[in-house]
């Protein structure tokens, strides 16, 4: 049977398709309003955002760091330099996955642990188009070993730094200080945008204290750079400003001589103008070369400085202190005129010992037969302990606190360098606060010598002979003389207040007197030949070892780390001070080893100085970068440096110094004895 279909319905296709049209074009209509919205939105809505995002990976802010300023002395001998180097940089911005680059450079560069975990502490907080060094200094090695692979690494440039050299080496590093790395305790505290592109801050000495001055102000640069980091062009720029350039008020010469004086000793040595404050020398023996911290020090030299048992790295004349021994003397005798217990014509019975009222405990003198009668003059002239236990016997430890502390005994100085301990002047309150212990009367006894828990610094008894020398009339020690550039800063230059003294000029004029007696015929006399000017000066010893009570004191059972130490204090000329020195020589026997140190610095300053001043001969003296027979292979090397921050460690270590003893300083003995 045959089967029929039905005929072909037109008008069903038909509208079949204008309905498949009419979605069509309604889908086409849609697409293109969103489209067009789309569009709205980011030409028009949105422009701003999104031309500001575009320019920031097209067009590039990168910080100019400024130049650091130099620091001369106070003739103009550049005492920190500035030169070139070569560093490794990189930014956010040119890379994607940092650690896998930081991985792969490391066998090129030679990078170490420590190198880039600063790198990444660094770039944290860097923002995102900044370069942050990977490397500093790099040597000729790692240039040719990036150049050959600088195709596998887009983004990482090799580019030029300034950074710190100090020409004269150990001469002032204790002084200068030094500059070092960025560590993470100073970038959480230092302005980040104030140290964009910077790597080096200081760490120590002058360099610390006057960071904000030298530092300058950094300027930056807008660049057009393609997808890789390789800029195209420059689109503008802000000149950085550069720090100030400080002269200082230490003598180049003056260093040179005091720091031959100590060369291969232990000591200190501290030289100041009393007019004004200004410390025109400053020693500590032994030193160190402050250019191996500058970009990072390897681990052995670092453990050779560290590990050293005279401590190079401890600034003996700023840190150290010491028992001053009969230094203190002047002042001391001073303070008895102050509260009328003594003047110059009362006179004791020296014995050779002093014993206290109803206590058979004998204070023995140096001399064991004693000196007889003596005065304030004679006991100043031959360094008379038993006149100054009657002395503090009948002023007692309130007054005797009170007195010294004018003088600036048991307090800081005040002087423009960082990490200065105060030394301590012992009292019945400090004794209770620190050991929860009374006073006894045989302390006192001790400290009107100069021992027993009474320490100092020399810069404290410089400080304190300056001011003897000026009558009175109190200065502060300070290093920089002048700053220049374009941040203000007024230096401060003079007296200021004088000492409560209830006697009278006559009295000043009078000790003077005696300390210039003390070198014509007393303790310090071995000095005095061929002298062309008055020296008015005062010895000092100070024991190391404690000698029990009727024993005598025998240097040859001692080891060279027991034996006594040396000091000595003096202004010259003595009518008309023009300088002040306070010397500090460690184990030295006797005040005397250190009375021959300062001879030649008060030779120098008063006679030669003018007309035959030292000066460097290799090294230029104006402003600028390093020159005169420094070659680039002698510069510090950068390859195997330590990460790790040693300025900071020295830093912590020397914070703590009021506390802590120096070398071969014990404590002070039970039955103190001057030997001068």
């Amino acid at each position: 049977m045959k089967q029929h279909f039905p005929l072909k319905n037109v008008q069903q296709e038909k509208r079949i398709y204008r309905n498949r049209v009419f979605f069509s074009v309604g889908l086409v209509i849609i697409c293109m309003l969103l489209l067009v919205s789309r569009y709205a939105y980011l030409q028009i809505i949105s422009f701003n955002e999104f031309n500001t995002a575009s320019d920031q990976n097209r067009i590039r802010l990168q910080p100019l760091p400024p130049a650091r300023g130099y620091i001369y002395d106070r003739n103009g001998v550049l005492l920190a330099d500035n030169y070139p180097v070569f560093s490794a940089t990189l930014s956010r911005a040119d890379v994607e996955d940092m650690d896998d680059t930081l991985k792969r450079l490391s066998p090129v560069l030679d990078l170490t642990e420590e190198d880039i975990e600063r790198f990444n502490s660094r770039i944290k907080t860097s923002r995102r188009t900044e370069r942050v060094s990977i490397k500093l200094n790099l040597n000729e090695t790692d240039i040719a070993r990036f150049s050959e692979v600088k195709y596998q690494f887009p983004g990482v440039k090799i580019d030029t730094q300034m950074t710190r050299y100090y020409p004269h080496g150990e001469l002032f590093a204790h002084v200068i200080g030094y500059v070092g790395r960025i560590n993470d305790k100073e970038l959480k505290s230092i302005d980040k945008n104030l140290y964009a592109g910077t790597n080096l801050i200081g760490k120590i000495g002058v360099e610390k204290s006057y960071e904000e001055l030298l530092h300058g102000v950094p300027g930056n640069e807008s660049v057009e750079a393609d997808a890789h980091g390789n800029v195209l062009r420059h689109l503008g720029r802000k000149d950085p400003v550069r720090g100030n350039d400080l002269f200082l008020s230490l003598d180049y010469g003056l260093q040179v001589v005091a720091s031959e004086q100590l060369a291969g000793r232990r000591g200190a040595i501290v030289a100041m103008d009393p007019n004004t404050g200004e410390i025109l020398a400053l020693v500590s023996s032994p030193s160190f070369n402050p250019n191996l911290f500058v970009t990072g020090i390897s681990h052995k030299d670092y453990s050779d400085l560290r590990d050293n048992l005279d401590q190079p790295l401890y600034n003996r004349a700023v840190q150290g202190v010491y028992p001053p021994g009969s230094t203190i003397k002047p002042m001391f005798g001073l303070g008895g005129i102050h509260y009328g217990l003594v003047d110059w014509n009362t006179a004791i019975s020296d014995p050779g010992y002093f014993s206290l009222p109803g206590d058979s405990h004998r204070f023995r003198d140096h001399k064991k037969s004693g000196h007889g009668s003596v005065n304030m003059h004679k006991a100043q002239v031959v360094s008379c302990d038993t006149y100054f236990y009657v002395l503090s016997y009948r002023m007692g430890i309130e007054n005797m606190n009170s007195w010294m502390r004018q003088f600036g005994f048991g307090e800081k100085t005040g002087v423009d360098l960082p990490s200065e301990s105060s030394g301590l002047y012992p009292n019945p309150d400090w004794k209770l606060r620190t050991r929860n212990a009374k006073w006894l009367r045989g302390e006192t006894i001790s400290v009107s010598i100069g021992q027993g828990a009474f320490t100092s610094t020399p810069l404290q008894l410089a400080m304190a002979t300056a001011i003897t020398a000026n009558q009175g009339q109190k200065v502060t020690p300070h290093v920089l003389r002048e700053s220049r550039g374009a941040k203000s800063f007024k230096v401060h230059n003079g007296t200021h207040g004088k000492i409560d003294f209830n006697g009278t000029a006559e009295d000043w004029i009078k000790m003077r007197e005696a300390m210039v007696d003390v070198i014509q015929s007393g303790t310090g006399r071995g000095i005095k030949s061929g002298l062309q000017y008055s020296i008015a000066a005062k010895t000092g010893t100070a024991q190391v070892k404690s000698i029990a009570q009727g024993k005598r004191y025998n240097e040859a059972l001692l080891t060279d780390r027991q034996l006594d130490h040396g000091l000595f204090v003096g202004f010259a000329p003595a009518e008309d001070p023009k300088i002040a020195i306070a010397v500090i020589l460690e184990n030295g026997r006797g005040g005397s080893a250190a009375t021959a140190l300062a001879r030649p610095i008060f030779d120098y300053w008063l006679l030669q100085k003018e007309k035959n001043p030292v000066r460097p001969q290799n090294h230029q003296i104006s402003g600028g970068l390093m020159t005169a027979g420094i070659k680039p292979g002698e510069l510090p090397s950068g390859s195997g440096m330590l990460s790790a921050d040693p300025g900071a460690v020295a830093s912590t270590s020397a914070s703590n110094s009021n506390t802590t003893q120096p070398p071969a300083t014990s404590t002070a003995p039970t039955a103190p004895v001057e030997r001068d």
